[in-house]
């Protein structure tokens, strides 16, 4: 079986050093906001190149609580994709405002800017751009849009830490930048965990207060707010692995271009395309394929952990019935999510196994053409 990933082949790289950490954690008495907390949030900054970073419970609430220090709320409209992850959408909702859905570049599977304006109203307060699979967003387009409407944004760094554009790192140009540390992320945890960037000292107070039950000092509640604190061990752990981090994106992106010379030979694949002037981290390396479901089971059944992100856009969702939205609203989402299919992808990955995967995954596509 070749997984889609193996985070025990990491742990038997680092294993020693993380058990020292927590070990350490443990044996210390303090086990929240303590100083893995202040080091890693200190650590984590200086990386991304932001001013200030906060660690919280997860990816999702450092959107949610994002768009809430932003005072966006009822009434108002959040312009983001509707290929990603529910939590980008479900962020919006949380803070009771309305996600509008724009179509995607699908070269890039992201945010097509152009796109943008059209979906702009009255109530549109904020866009939330998301780098898929580790793959930046057009942020300089983004950026002029949202400073010509007076729109703030929101960064969806969930599935690209340490990935650039045009020379600065994602989670730096909006308001906020939000990070995942759930433990299939290319900086994962062994647990949920999340962490914010800003570089305003005033918003960056207010996600202090509203992580901490909406007070900036303990026992006295300005606003309504939630407990969402990174896990000390959790941090004794990420520090350990944010010193791994380039190596590990680097390694990923080897492996992505390993594979495009594989599939260079079969026009019948049409494998990820880079931005000029970026740096993608391939959180996931993602094929478009004919007839992917059958050969999504196929792979399955033939030791490949193939996985599908994500096979019906949030536009279509159950979830966001109420929006309005129909199928044909956005095509070349729809399209795509049809099409899409991830391979395995982690730093660890052995050619051999990848040579496993290409070849399994041709055999696999002529075995559902040869069914028909």
């Amino acid at each position: 079986m070749i997984p889609i990933l193996d985070s025990k082949r990491q742990y038997a790289q680092i294993g020693k050093e993380i058990e020292k950490e927590v070990l350490e954690v443990l044996a210390s008495g303090s086990y929240i906001l303590g100083k893995h907390n202040k080091a890693l949030q200190e650590e984590f900054a200086n990386y991304v190149g932001s001013k200030y970073s906060l660690g919280l419970n997860s990816g999702t609430d450092a959107l949610h609580l994002a768009l809430r220090a932003l005072n966006i709320g009822r009434g108002d409209e959040v312009i983001t994709t509707a290929f990603t992850f529910v939590a980008t959408a479900s962020a919006i909702g949380l803070a009771g405002a309305t996600p509008v859905f724009v179509d995607i570049d699908e070269n890039t599977f992201n945010i097509d800017p152009d796109k943008i304006e059209a979906a702009i109203t009255p109530k549109t307060k904020a866009i939330i751009p998301v780098h898929l699979y580790g793959q930046p967003a057009a942020m300089d387009k983004i950026m002029d849009i949202a400073k010509r409407h007076n729109l703030k944004v929101v960064e969806d760094c969930c599935q690209a830490i340490g990935a650039e554009y045009k020379g600065q790192k994602v989670g730096t140009f909006g308001d906020f930048g939000c990070f995942s540390f759930y433990p299939t992320k290319n900086l994962g945890g062994m647990g949920d965990g999340g962490m914010i960037t800003c570089s305003d000292q005033a918003l960056f107070d207010r996600i202090v207060a509203l992580r901490n039950h909406g007070g900036a000092i303990r026992y006295y509640h300005d606003e309504l707010g939630v407990n969402s604190r990174l896990d000390e061990i959790q941090a004794a752990i990420l520090r350990v692995k944010l010193n791994y981090i380039d190596e590990w994106n680097k390694a990923r992106q080897e492996n992505a271009y390993r594979y495009n010379a594989l599939f260079a030979k079969y026009p019948e694949i049409e494998t990820p395309k880079e931005i000029e002037n970026s740096y993608c981290v391939y959180h996931q390396y993602t094929i478009k394929i004919e007839n992917r479901d059958e050969v999504h089971k196929l792979l399955q059944e033939n030791g490949v952990g193939a996985m599908i992100y994500y096979p019906v856009p949030l536009h279509l969702q159950k979830l966001h019935k109420e929006l309005g939205y129909k199928v044909g609203d956005l095509p070349l989402t729809e399209k795509d999510t049809k099409l899409v299919m991830s391979l395995p992808m982690f730093p660890e990955l052995t050619a051999e196994e990848q040579e496993t995967v290409v070849e399994t995954v041709i055999n696999c596509l002529r075995m559902t053409k040869q069914a028909v």
